[in-house]
């Protein structure tokens, strides 16, 4: 994810379609997403440390 996010900045910096004054804007926004995506990726563990101990005692009252 990561590497497509950088990606996306490059052809944005390159875009003659994209105003310049609207290059940063939008630079700036996908730096937020990058930082969302670790966020993302750290509650992912979470969960699935969480579902790690709580899938036996849902295999015992046969939810799953």
């Amino acid at each position: 994810m990561q590497q497509k996010l950088e990606e996306v900045i490059n052809h944005v910096q390159k875009s003659k379609n994209i105003a310049e004054e609207n290059k940063p804007l939008i630079i700036e926004k996908i730096e937020e997403w990058k930082k969302e995506d670790a966020s993302i990726g750290d509650l992912m563990s979470h969960l699935r440390q969480w579902w790690i101990e709580v899938e036996p005692i849902f295999a015992e009252l046969g939810l799953i």
